[in-house]
Order: structure tokens, then sequence, then C-alpha cells
């Protein structure tokens, strides 16, 4: 009877160890989800230009020059100088297959910026058009990066609100 008892203890300890856990694994979607709703929230809230372009291995940033960028509600980016206007496509995916884990083995998000201007390849907005991975997000800066699959490279591209 005593040993019932201590095989009852033990096997309560454990399970309430267990799911007491600082990581379930059962909220990664959510908190994803969540932060690709926050980032989609941001984007959507003003005018951006681009303050910094990368791409593999020279600054472009001068190509997007008295460009305003809007990124509608509805998925359509439309990009503005003067007279002249570039619409395309963009989207905020949660990549969960490409998540990493920290030192703590907690899962990082991984959410694509997508954009995708229907451009001939000589154009300079063919360059934005990727799948960007999300570097950091503020309520008035955007920072993406790409590492090229073609030619290994990496581009960097930043909007900041106006």
């Amino acid at each position: 009877m005593k040993r019932m008892k201590k095989i009852a203890v033990l096997v309560t300890i454990a399970l309430v160890a267990f799911s007491c856990s600082k990581d379930d694994g059962n909220n990664d979607d959510t908190n994803n989800q969540n932060s690709a709703d926050q980032i989609r929230q941001i984007a959507t809230d003003g005018t951006w230009r681009i303050s910094y372009f990368f791409d593999t291995d020279e600054d472009e940033t001068s190509n997007f020059n008295g460009y305003t960028f809007t990124f509608g509600e509805n998925g359509i980016v439309t990009a503005t100088n003067g007279s002249t206007t570039v619409t395309g496509d963009w989207s905020i995916l949660d990549d969960n297959s490409n998540s990493s884990s920290d030192d703590d083995g907690n899962s990082s998000d991984d959410d694509d910026f997508n954009i995708f201007f229907p451009v001939p390849e000589d154009n300079d907005f063919e360059d934005l058009n990727d799948d960007w991975d999300v570097i950091s997000v503020t309520a008035n800066k955007i920072e993406l990066t790409d590492v090229s699959g073609g030619n290994g490279g990496t581009d960097f591209l930043t909007f900041e609100k106006l």
C-alpha cells in the first residue's frame, strides 16, 4: 500500500511539473499569428519610404528616392512618386516551417513579408519581389532581409514611416 502511495505521489508530481512547463508547444501558432497580425497592422497604418535597400553587393536605396509606399488591408501595395504609380501585392505569412529555437529551446517567430510587383525583370521594383524575412518591426520601421538561393547574397530592405 505504501508503495502505491509513493507511485501515486511521484506520478502527481511529474504531471504537475509537466503541466507547468514554460513552453508546452500549444501556443506557438497563436503567438506567431499574433506577431503576423501585429506586423500587418503596423504596415497598413500609414505611408512608408524605403530608407535602405542593399541588393546582394550594392546599395540601391537611391533607385526608390521619392517613392512612398502604402500597404493596403486588401493586400495591394502602391508605390507613388509624383504622377508615377506602381502597384503590386503584399502579404504577411507566418512560416512555422523555418522556425528556429534559441538556447532555451523556445521557438522563435519566422514571419515572411511578401512583396510582388508585376514588372519586367529590368525594372527596379522587380528587385523588391521576394518573401522577405522579418528582422524587426517597430511602429516606425520595418527591417527585412533575404538570402538569395541562386547566388547566396544577402539583401536588406528597410521601410521607414513618413
